[in-house]
């Protein structure tokens, strides 16, 4: 059975972009909020999480917040366009397990899901 990724993005091009890159070797479901993550990940088995760090409403840094309370812990790679060493700073203290700076390559992407999964 494939893995199964969640990617969260409030933009629709990203989310579409990232699927396209992904669904050939895993099982891709889609989020626009934090909020329609967490549902989501209410729902559904997910093997890792691919989160956004700027979204309106709840922020990517919230969301995983949020997600740390579950009883099952899911690995997140953030997806950041910011520049703001900070944000990515805060996001690994809080647990996150690697991250990937926007626009990024579709091989990048594919090496750093790959990473998190051979450790499974």
């Amino acid at each position: 059975m494939q893995e199964r990724i969640l990617v969260v993005d409030d933009d629709k091009m990203n989310l579409i972009r990232t699927k396209k890159i992904l669904e050939k070797y895993y099982d891709v479901l889609l989020s626009e909020s934090g909020d329609d993550a967490l549902q989501k990940l209410q729902e559904e088995i997910v093997d890792l999480v691919l989160l956004d760090i700027e979204m309106p409403g709840m922020n990517g840094i919230e969301t995983f917040q949020e997600m740390q309370k579950f009883s099952v812990k899911i690995p997140v790679i953030f997806l950041t366009a910011s520049g703001d060493k900070d944000d990515v700073m805060n996001a690994i203290k809080l647990g996150a397990v690697n991250y990937i700076k926007k626009p990024f390559l579709p091989q990048e992407l594919l090496k750093r899901v790959a990473k998190e999964f051979e450790k499974k």
